[in-house]
C-alpha cells in the first residue's frame, strides 16, 4: 500500500496530460532522436511504459569514504556500494497517476551483481517552474531533487541536477552543496548498434566521483493492461512536498 504525505492541499491546476519530459523541453523535444522521443514521449494516457535491457559496461564508485554512504542508501533503494564491469542492468519506465492525481514516471534501475541492487525513482513536472522535473529519489520519496534537461547537437538527452530537499521533513528543507550528489545523465541512441547508450555520472564538491556508470540497452514498449502499473515499481511512500 502506496502512504501519501502533504503539507497542503493539492493545486488541481497543476496537474497535466501528456509526456512530462515532452513538457519540460517544449520544442525542443523535437530535435531528439526519433528513438528518443519514442522513449521519453509517452504518458498515462498511451498505456505503454519502457522496459530495457542491457549492460554496464563500467561501474565505478568514489574513493571510500563514500562507501557507508552509498550501503546506507541501499535500505531505500538509492545508490550502492558495488563497482565493476559487464554488469546486466534493466531499466523500467511506466507512466501513472500517482495518489496526488500528477502524472509521474517511474526510473527503476537494477544492476545484477551478486547481490542485485536497484537505484529507484519517481519524476513529476515541476509546477509553477517551465521546464523543470522533480525527481523523487528511493523507496520512500525521502529526496525530492530538481532537474534540468537539453538536448545535445546528436539528439541526445542531458539531465542535470539542481537543488535537493528533504521531502520527508515537513517544509521540505534545502539540503546544502557538500553533503549532496550532483547526477549528470547523458543518453542517446546508437544508430549502428541499434541500442541506447547511456552515461550516468554522480559528483560531490568535497569528495568528487561518488558513483558513475556507463553501458547500453535495447527497450521494449509493453502495453499496461486493467491492472496497471506493476506494484513493485512504485513507491512505498508518496510526498507532495517539493
Amino acid at each position: 500500500m502506496t502512504v501519501t504525505l502533504f503539507d497542503s492541499p493539492v493545486p488541481a491546476a497543476d496537474f497535466r496530460e501528456g509526456s512530462i519530459f515532452r513538457a519540460a523541453l517544449g520544442s525542443e523535444f523535437e530535435r531528439l532522436h526519433p528513438e528518443l522521443q519514442r522513449r521519453f514521449g509517452f504518458s498515462t494516457a498511451d498505456g505503454i511504459a519502457c522496459v530495457g535491457t542491457g549492460r554496464m559496461e563500467r561501474i565505478e564508485r568514489g574513493p571510500g569514504v563514500v562507501a557507508p554512504f552509498l550501503r546506507l542508501g541501499t535500505r531505500r533503494n538509492i545508490l550502492f556500494p558495488e563497482h565493476g564491469r559487464d554488469v546486466p542492468f534493466t531499466i523500467a519506465n511506466y507512466a501513472y497517476r500517482d495518489g496526488f492525481g500528477r502524472e509521474t514516471v517511474t526510473f527503476v534501475r537494477t544492476f545484477q551483481f551478486v547481490r542485485p541492487r536497484r537505484f529507484d525513482a519517481t519524476m513529476v513536472a515541476a509546477p509553477g517552474r517551465p521546464g523543470a522535473i522533480v525527481d523523487y529519489l528511493g523507496t520512500h520519496q525521502h529526496l525530492a531533487v530538481d532537474l534540468r534537461l537539453g538536448v545535445t547537437e546528436q539528439g541526445g538527452l542531458v539531465i542535470s541536477s539542481g537543488a535537493q530537499r528533504v521531502a520527508s521533513l515537513v517544509g521540505a528543507p534545502l539540503l546544502p552543496a557538500a553533503v549532496t550528489g550532483r547526477a549528470d545523465l547523458h543518453e542517446g541512441f546508437d544508430e549502428r548498434a541499434g541500442r541506447f547508450r547511456i552515461r550516468v555520472r554522480v559528483t560531490n564538491p568535497v569528495v568528487g566521483l561518488v558513483l558513475g556508470y556507463q553501458g547500453w540497452f535495447t527497450a521494449e514498449y509493453p502495453r499496461v493492461g486493467p491492472e496497471g502499473v506493476p506494484s513493485h515499481v512504485r513507491p512505498v511512500r508518496e510526498s507532495f512536498r517539493l
